[in-house]
């Protein structure tokens, strides 16, 4: 190949990818929008409503027929299961399945039910799902090749993350990390952050959506004691996301097992539960998503167990069923769980908080560099050290384990876990 003719491919593959990158951003930026909007908006309803949350099983039943009779599709003898969420995305990645252009509206639905009857649920998930569905379609559309396929996908992925948080720089390294862990594809980073920028522009710019905001007051000085201090309470965040990914997937199991891998019943079920532990602690702060004693945890003291009660509930509401993100819970345990930890460690109780949203979500997702991306878009660069230690250190001590069982580890955390290259999450936490 002629100089001319690689330049002319080049800026011809460069242009492709800038061109795919903004569509998809411009369309999951939107559909995002209106994703936040409306789930700002029925979170409202249901806190003006009690009684709704009596519902919750009913709604179980209405997600369970949805995802079973519309969520389901045979493509070459596989089954393609939109109710497999984020899974089926990161399958899409590596090339093992394909994301459903319907699983974005399924999943819209899903979470706006699960939301508005009182299950513990973030909205995340369903931008990422959203965002693999329009790079699906736009795959067809265009004839892309198998190779630039897997990267679109990622690029929706980012720019559904990127625009449900207003974290574009985050959002284009989370498309790339979310995937596999130990491997980051740089040659998806331009249309990953051409797509996390468009769509965090359409949602921002465009139509106006505020996010919302957490301030830390403040950031302990440097010295050898603090670090030793950030390290302990990271090893904690780390731990307690290893604790419920376990706890998240093993409900998950056993409920299938026990209800033979019927949705409809497993999410009525699930609904049931819920309502008895919302009777039974008095109060529905740990329903939804729990927005406003998340902004508490950063200004007053919460309750001193607030953490494991929404790890419960969460756990609960995403292992029998119901749909949904998992960033908004995670961020709710962590910085709730860094609330109460203030008591001991004698650090600022902003910070903490902050220390604990971020380090949960990086040992859940098992993705430090965009968790550490995201304390610095979100903190606006305050305690770039702490978080990075933080990061890293809950990232190391979560194990090989995380939200998403499809997550293929490319190199180990550490040789001392005993994980051989290619496994998935799944393989490492199934019984030897």
């Amino acid at each position: 190949m002629n100089i001319k003719k690689k330049y002319t491919t080049f800026f011809s593959l460069l242009f492709r990818w800038i061109l795919l990158g903004t569509i998809i951003g411009v369309i999951v930026g939107t559909t995002t929008t209106f994703l936040l909007e409306t789930n700002d908006y029925i979170g409202d309803v249901r806190e003006k409503r009690d009684w709704l949350i009596f519902l919750l099983p009913f709604g179980g039943i209405l997600i369970g027929y949805i995802y079973t009779n519309y969520g389901r599709v045979y493509i070459n003898n596989t089954l393609h299961d939109a109710a497999d969420l984020n899974n089926l995305v990161i399958e899409a990645v590596h090339g093992n399945k394909k994301v459903l252009k319907r699983m974005g509206p399924i999943v819209y639905l899903g979470t706006f039910i699960t939301v508005i009857f009182g299950g513990s649920t973030g909205r995340e998930g369903a931008a990422v799902q959203m965002g693999g569905s329009v790079a699906q379609a736009v795959n067809k559309l265009f004839k892309v090749n198998v190779l630039d396929t897997k990267i679109l996908i990622m690029s929706g992925i980012s720019a559904g993350f990127g625009a449900a948080f207003g974290t574009p720089i985050t959002g284009a390294v989370f498309g790339m990390e979310m995937a596999a862990l130990g491997k980051l594809k740089y040659e998806a980073l331009l249309p990953c952050i051409v797509a996390s920028f468009a769509g965090h522009f359409m949602t921002t710019a465009v139509l106006g959506h505020e996010h919302e905001k957490f301030t830390i007051q403040s950031v302990p000085e440097h010295s050898m004691m603090i670090f030793i201090k950030v390290i302990l309470v990271s090893i904690i965040f780390g731990l307690l996301s290893m604790l419920y990914c376990q706890l998240r997937h093993g409900i998950q199991k056993y409920t299938e097992k026990l209800f033979k891998k019927n949705h409809i019943k497993r999410a009525f079920f699930g609904g049931i539960i819920i309502v008895i532990f919302t009777l039974i602690v008095g109060s529905q702060d740990y329903n939804g998503r729990g927005l406003e004693m998340l902004q508490q945890s950063f200004q007053e003291d919460v309750p001193p167990f607030a953490f494991l009660v929404k790890l419960i509930f969460t756990a609960i509401t995403l292992g029998t069923g119901f749909v949904g993100g998992e960033a908004i819970p995670l961020f709710f345990i962590g910085a709730t769980l860094g609330n109460t930890l203030h008591t001991f460690m004698d650090l600022p109780l902003s910070f903490l908080a902050a220390l604990g949203l971020i380090a949960l979500f990086s040992g859940g997702t098992n993705t430090p560099l965009a968790a550490f991306l995201l304390a610095m878009e979100m903190f606006d660069g305050k305690g770039l050290e702490y978080f990075f230690i933080a990061c890293f250190v809950s990232y190391l001590f979560s194990g090989h384990h995380g939200l998403w069982p499809s997550q293929k580890i490319y190199e180990p955390k550490s040789r001392l876990y005993g994980v051989r290259n290619g496994e998935t999450i799944e393989d490492v936490e199934k019984p030897k």
